[in-house]
């Protein structure tokens, strides 16, 4: 029987390794960690369960096709509950959109606040169904390992013009400020600024709108432990507390994994869900393609960091919804402050997760959990002491949530912590402190990221965000897929 080893217990990791060990293929996955998840980890404090990663699942088509390698339902570990509306947008000045999941509900929305542009976010959807296609059913899969691979990708995405930026598609279609902004700003949840990255991510609204919006009872560690539960009931084997130190090749083969504990054994291919460059620069640091990869992926632009606040508070608030974002008074001006100059504005724009209302069992009976996050540049770009800095963040952004919905916030509040990019860079080794890896800008998407079979080292290979078609849990997902099949074709 072959054997594979899977570097990180991460959404990517852990599909791959369901995929592999379904296949019949030994599969190890070594993490870090003392909990698996990577950027999905969780913690429990004063009876709330905080997620550290995704508070949204999309497309669950990719998660039930998991499970069911093995006849197995995903119901069988992993309740999914409705989340509606998906996500509510609030303004500076009083203003409201819900994107609903209704359709009918959806246009009143786009009514109420530009009723000239309905026509053209019929014609933005239309659109967006076209790029989903070829940017997710097509090509979400497709491992682009060769010139000729990419060669034939080219024309769907020029005719769907796939070099403007979100932003730039969304306002070819919509007049109204507000309804560009509304229709651009998701490519933050992959880690791009809406007005560079490529308009191929408004395949986001079909997947919203066909798949839904959903949320793991208890928490999305939920998700992740009901993946641990599939891989082991195949025969899985799953280390956890130990982190790799580094892959052994020799030649052009990787021949060995090697764990801090001592742990160490021989695999006939090897797959990192790690961060790029810890991947490269630390674990194949003996090998000569680990330096030259190094190098040459420090002179990538990667993703701005989060820095996000977590608390659990007194009461319950109905009329918060699950997921509402904060707009604040510039939109243009705060990306390119962040993504371009790399410095900390005076004013934010707010992602408030509010799971409670959903679902209360993350809390303790009539109290309540949210989790602010804003981006920020990352520690390459703003080089900043956290732990001055992070106590004065975290306070602006409770005192903002406190103004904008719960005016006695302070003297609600029972417990609460914030997550900064050095959190990111301690925890997760991931580089410069980076949320989501390489930035998805249009010359580092689709084929222009790095390859999920390494170019020289014949059986090391990529899953994750780090690969097509980036960040997000149904592109890690997705791209699970692609790489367990060119492992399979090897391992067969």
């Amino acid at each position: 029987m072959s054997r594979a080893c899977i570097i990180g217990a991460g959404f990517g990791g852990l599909a791959l390794a369901i995929r592999l060990q379904s296949a019949g293929v030994e599969t190890t996955v070594v993490e870090a960690r003392d909990k698996p998840g990577g950027r999905a980890y969780f913690w429990e404090r004063d009876g709330f369960t905080f997620d550290a990663g995704p508070t949204a699942i999309t497309d669950p088509a990719c998660l039930h096709d998991l499970w069911a390698l093995t006849g197995h339902d995903l119901a069988e570990d992993v309740e999914l509950m409705p989340v509606d509306p998906f996500y509510r947008l609030v303004w500076p000045d009083g203003a409201t959109f819900d994107h609903a999941g209704d359709e009918r509900e959806l246009r009143r929305q786009i009514a109420r606040i530009a009723p000239g542009d309905l026509p053209g976010y019929d014609e933005f959807l239309a659109y967006s169904a076209q790029v989903y296609y070829q940017g997710y059913v097509r090509l979400g899969a497709e491992p682009f390992l060769d010139f000729a691979a990419r060669l034939k990708a080219l024309p769907a995405l020029a005719r769907h013009q796939a070099w403007r930026s979100a932003y730039a598609i969304a306002a070819s279609f919509v007049e109204s400020e507000k309804l560009r902004e509304a229709l651009s700003f998701h490519t933050l949840a992959v880690g791009g600024n809406p007005l560079t990255t490529s308009a191929i991510y408004a395949l986001a609204h079909k997947l919203e709108r066909d798949g839904g919006v959903w949320w793991a009872r208890g928490g999305t560690n939920r998700l992740v432990a009901g993946m641990v539960r599939q891989f082991e009931r195949l025969g899985g084997r799953l280390r956890l507390g130990d982190p790799v130190a580094r892959v052994h090749t020799l030649g052009n083969r990787a021949t060995e994994v090697e764990a801090g504990s001592g742990w160490r054994e021989r695999f006939d291919a090897v797959a990192s869900n790690a961060d790029l460059m810890h991947t490269y620069r630390d674990l194949l640091e003996g090998s000569p393609q680990g330096p030259r990869m190094a190098k040459k992926l420090a002179r990538k632009r990667f993703s701005p960091s989060l820095f996000l606040v977590h608390f659990g508070v007194e009461g319950t608030w109905p009329g918060v919804p699950h997921h509402t974002m904060l707009f604040g008074p510039r939109y243009r001006g705060l990306f390119e402050d962040i993504y371009d100059h790399g410095v900390l504005p005076q004013d934010m724009a707010i992602y408030l997760h509010h799971p409670t209302v959903t679902d209360p069992s993350v809390a303790p009976p009539g109290k309540s959990l949210f989790r602010a996050a804003i981006p920020v540049a990352h520690q390459g770009k703003l080089p900043i002491d956290w732990a001055q800095v992070g106590p004065l963040l975290e306070r602006r952004i409770i005192e903002e949530v406190g103004r904008r919905f719960i005016p006695d916030i302070y003297d609600r509040i029972v417990t609460k912590f914030h997550y900064a990019p050095r959190d990111f860079a301690l925890d997760l080794n991931a580089y410069h402190g980076s949320a989501f890896g390489l930035e998805p800008i249009r010359t580092q998407s689709a084929w222009l990221r790095p390859r999920r079979r390494d170019e020289r080292i014949g059986n090391f290979y990529l899953v994750g965000a780090g690969t097509h078609p980036g960040a997000g849990l149904p592109g890690v997902i997705a791209g699970a897929k692609a790489t367990a099949g060119l492992m399979l074709e090897q391992l067969a």
